[in-house]
């Protein structure tokens, strides 16, 4: 009997519990986890039918609302991403012409204009300079020069990426500087001056206990911090540093044709201050908050102090970096040329103190697409070595058996060039071509009247905090192609400036601190550094409440001079 009672009483309980299992699952559960996983198809599907009264409600503005529903139906796909954005850029090609709202022809002219052209040359120009290395050259000798402690360090690493992210990708300028950071803080821990890396227990081991994880110190967090945080904050600093300036400047000149326009000239002049002071308060914020800044006993402050000899190592470390460099060379030098070239020939388009470098040649509106398509050809045309002069050399072995490549070649082009965003910068003018041809601008202008009673500073403020929030969820470039035509009829109706609102919104939409999937140099931080969500969660509070302050004080009185908002212009009417 006791052998009988031990024997279960199902020799296959394993198949009869998987079954029980899949008969207990309830429909809700079920129902749920379909959702989760098709919810894509759901939004395309029903998005499209559920907007369709817009268009089937009998109306004297019949192009406008169709224009209307066109426009919703891209608000939601771009803020989804149900599918890809360039994709969703696209949808006006077909829907415009067969809705009746814009040629074929018009609408395609809309994705290859001044700022696509413009786009293009910039993206060419970053190429070439991370090709040739020239950026790394300058990065090792700025930091070499601030110095080698904890706090010259981070200042060092982040003047340097705000710097470089003026000029190429936030996303390439972050990458940059992560094995500069890495060799750094592992040189360090090699002698004994401090971890790079803890472990903790995290609870998930199973029948062993815990399992141990790699987390970063708090010292560490910064450095990668520091990376995400500047390139963010360098690419509002000029027109080509991201896609939501190029996005404003090529909605802002089709939407208001006879206005001149925003120039590179104008954007520094504006940007760069506050670019400077959000960079250094947001260094400042980390500072205090993970090393331990005007807290000298503090557990963080005892954590950064390395001493001389840790600076000597972090010299050292630095210094070893650079002479593996080796000297400077032609393709350094003739890419540094070119790149301060294409600056002066940006900056001197129209600077408005005096003349224009384009009205000694000729009398017809150059813009700055057409210095950055010569720079670009030059490129291409001039070689990245000098092995032809030693083509009659007098040693066989030194004479060149094959002509030098240029300084960038198409393959890089093909392989670097973020092509799709040309369709979701082009998707934002068409939405703008749409709007003004249909009348749509009119009849939203018409209802937003009634912001006339609030104050325009109060506008600014909630614009920006919009624009800010929301950018930490979906696209930046996407973001700056809805909110901005709305800014633009907003302005319009209540006579106010059309920058006022819609150059501080543009700006804020570069700005996401809190979470991994903002921007892709939070992405890359984050896993670099092994950091858990709530870590930059936490550290992105100081960035948002500086940027938005920043923005909205200086704008409104730095801003208003430079871009001279204090009247109403008549080309915007």
């Amino acid at each position: 009997m006791g052998a009988m009672a031990t024997q279960p009483d199902d020799p296959y309980p394993e198949i009869i519990n998987s079954t029980d299992r899949r008969k207990t699952t309830s429909f809700g559960t079920l129902l749920i986890r379909f959702l989760s996983i098709y919810w894509r198809s759901f939004v395309i599907v029903l998005w499209p039918l559920i907007l369709l009264p817009i268009i089937i409600v009998e109306t004297t503005q019949v192009i406008a609302m169709r224009c209307l529903y066109v426009i919703s139906l891209m608000a939601l796909f771009w803020m989804t991403e149900v599918v890809p954005l360039p994709i969703t850029g696209l949808i006006p090609v077909v829907a415009y012409p067969l809705m009746g709202i814009m040629s074929t022809g018009d609408t395609c002219a809309c994705y290859m204009n001044d700022t696509t052209m413009m786009f293009v040359g910039s993206i060419v120009i970053a190429i070439a300079i991370e090709n040739s290395g020239i950026h790394m050259r300058v990065a090792l000798l700025i930091i070499k020069t601030i110095g080698c402690s904890h706090r010259r360090l981070t200042l060092g690493l982040f003047c340097v990426t705000m710097f470089l992210s003026m000029w190429i990708s936030n996303t390439a300028a972050t990458a940059m500087m992560l094995p500069i950071i890495e060799t750094v803080l592992l040189e360090l821990e090699t002698q004994g001056l401090g971890n790079m890396f803890v472990r903790e227990e995290n609870g998930c081991g199973g029948e062993e206990g815990t399992e141990s994880v790699k987390r970063p110190t708090r010292t560490t967090m910064v450095y990668y911090l520091v990376a995400a945080y500047a390139s963010s904050l360098g690419g509002v600093g000029t027109l080509v540093g991201t896609g939501t300036n190029l996005t404003l400047k090529g909605f802002f000149e089709k939407r208001f044709p006879n206005s001149s326009g925003i120039s590179l000239t104008s954007w520094m002049l504006y940007s760069v201050p506050p670019m400077v002071l959000m960079g250094l308060l947001t260094w400042l914020w980390l500072q205090i908050m993970y090393m331990g800044m005007f807290r000298p006993g503090s557990k963080d402050a005892r954590a950064i102090d390395i001493g001389a000899q840790g600076e000597k190592v972090a010299e050292t470390v630095i210094k070893k970096r650079y002479m593996e460099l080796g000297p400077i060379t032609w393709h350094e030098s003739c890419v540094g040329v070119l790149f301060v070239t294409v600056v002066l020939l940006w900056f001197f388009r129209n600077p408005g103190f005096v003349r224009g470098w384009p009205s000694y040649i000729t009398d017809l509106h150059v813009k700055d697409s057409t210095a950055a398509a010569c720079v670009a050809i030059l490129f291409f045309a001039l070689p990245a070595k000098l092995d032809f002069l030693r083509s009659f050399d007098a040693d066989p072995a030194n004479r060149p058996t094959k002509p030098s490549p240029g300084m960038i070649t198409w393959k890089m082009i093909h392989q670097k060039m973020h092509w799709s965003l040309i369709f979701v910068l082009g998707g934002g003018f068409a939405i703008s071509a749409g709007s003004t041809s249909s009348n749509l601008s009119s009849i939203v202008g018409n209802a937003l009247i009634a912001l006339q009673s609030i104050d325009p500073f109060a506008i600014l403020v909630i614009v920006c905090l919009f624009a800010e929030t929301v950018t930490e969820l979906t696209s930046n470039v996407a973001v700056a192609n809805i909110i901005l035509p709305v800014l633009a009829e907003i302005c319009i109706a209540i006579k106010l400036h059309p920058l006022y609102l819609m150059v501080p919104a543009t700006i804020c939409c570069s700005f996401s601190f809190h979470l991994p999937v903002g921007t892709p140099p939070n992405a890359i931080a984050t896993t670099a550094a092994h950091m858990k969500t709530r870590d930059i969660a936490i550290a992105g509070i100081g960035p948002s409440v500086i940027t938005i302050l920043v923005t909205t004080v200086a704008f409104s009185t730095w801003g208003t001079y430079v871009f001279n908002l204090s009247e109403f212009p008549d080309w915007a009417t």
